[in-house]
């Protein structure tokens, strides 16, 4: 039996717009209040970050730089992909700005940021202090951050530039000394903002790769000790304590073996909730996608004991980043607002039905995630449609 103290989530979004009298006054077409936490996923890329300038992207554009050589490899393969609104800098606080108003026009009430740390400091980090931050209302948003520390190889993000290069251009683990700096960091910069979610009173700080946050201390119980460091140092920044989000890439496959895996780190780290970024059980079909993701999702929500969050992807096609990928390595079937809007509504009744276990927290792959083709900003393909998506399924006209 899953045990979660749960909190109003409306009264606790109300507080958050209240204690935030030193905001500039903006005009802002707000979706009506909900009880969903309706987080999408940012990937701040698009930017000129100077780790990345130096490694990456050289025309200071960010990762728009690879984004817009897409090509299609098959017919009907909507490469490059256009946005609506132009290659916008996500560290810009006036595209950002735009980004808040149109989320909470839609239902989106909270945006979770990938966050960086690599060869001992920030990466992309501009994109939430300039951009999101700096917004002028970006406390009517809900934010968070999930330490993104996987392993990235030369050519993952340009392999215009690095070609067959394979070895680590930033590795995911660090040590010690660096994650106290990385606690004191991120507490300090954002679990002490008003608008960062926090359950309970509680932070979140969620993590994308627990085999290189082991790796960070050695071994499972060293690592169980970082964690309890991490919670007092939030407990002495006066929280009652954090709440350690696991974050896998997306579901894995479940059997006896793999649940004893994930039970275990659930145990030993002392894992407060599961989330995912994609939802798992890819297929060129979004149909099968989605299908294999709610099997997935139903098999570890009996497995596990602590709440395990849904999420909803709205595609799968990374190929601007891959040569030698093709028509079998993307979901190009049925990948339709309609469609995304018939998963997220499953993904909105999980999330009725469990709701004296845990909050009511749908995840959305993604906002911006252009690279992977999956994004609900609007495009010239589909304009607004997977945003009306999301609002036509909050206000129920999928019931």
């Amino acid at each position: 039996m899953k045990t979660f103290k749960l909190f109003a989530l409306s009264a606790l979004i109300g507080a958050m717009a209240t204690s935030c009298g030193n905001a500039p006054k903006q005009q802002v077409e707000e979706a009506p209040a909900s009880d969903y936490i309706v987080s999408a996923y940012i990937w701040p890329s698009c930017h000129d970050d100077p780790v990345a300038h130096e490694y990456l992207w050289e025309e200071g554009i960010g990762e728009w730089q690879v984004i817009k050589r897409g090509d299609p490899r098959f017919p009907g393969h909507y490469q490059p992909r256009q946005p609506l609104w132009g290659y916008e800098l996500d560290n810009d606080p006036e595209v950002v700005e735009k980004w808040i108003q149109t989320a909470l026009k839609y239902g989106v009430n909270t945006f979770c940021y990938d966050w960086y740390w690599f060869k001992e400091g920030p990466y992309l980090e501009s994109a939430l202090n300039d951009g999101f931050l700096k917004a002028p209302s970006n406390q009517k948003m809900n934010f968070y951050i999930m330490w993104a520390n996987h392993d990235v190889k030369y050519n993952y993000w340009n392999y215009h530039k690095w070609g067959d290069r394979e070895d680590l251009l930033f590795e995911g683990a660090t040590d010690w000394e660096n994650f106290k700096i990385i606690v004191e960091r991120v507490i300090r910069q954002y679990f002490k903002q008003p608008n960062y979610l926090k359950f309970n009173g509680c932070p979140i700080f969620a993590v994308f790769s627990m085999e290189n946050f082991i790796k960070t201390f050695g071994s499972k119980e060293e690592a169980a000790k970082g964690v309890a460091y991490m919670r007092e140092e939030v407990k002495k920044a006066g929280f009652p304590d954090m709440h350690f989000m696991m974050m896998n890439g997306g579901c894995p496959g479940y059997n006896e073996q793999s649940e004893a895996y994930y039970k275990g780190l659930i145990d030993t780290l002392g894992i407060n909730s599961w989330a995912l970024y994609n939802m798992g059980g890819e297929a060129p079909d979004y149909m099968t996608y989605g299908a294999n993701s709610m099997k997935l999702r139903k098999s570890w929500d009996n497995a596990v004991d602590i709440p395990f969050f849904p999420c909803v992807s709205i595609g799968w096609d990374d190929t601007p980043r891959f040569p030698a990928k093709g028509e079998n390595d993307v979901v190009h079937f049925h990948n339709t607002p309609t469609a995304f809007a018939g998963f997220l509504k499953a993904a909105k009744d999980y999330a009725d039905a469990h709701a004296d276990q845990q909050p009511k927290m749908i995840n959305i792959n993604a906002w911006n995630e252009w690279v992977e083709g999956s994004y609900l900003l609007p495009d010239k393909l589909n304009g607004y449609g997977y945003l009306q998506a999301v609002r036509d399924v909050l206000d129920g006209k999928y019931d």
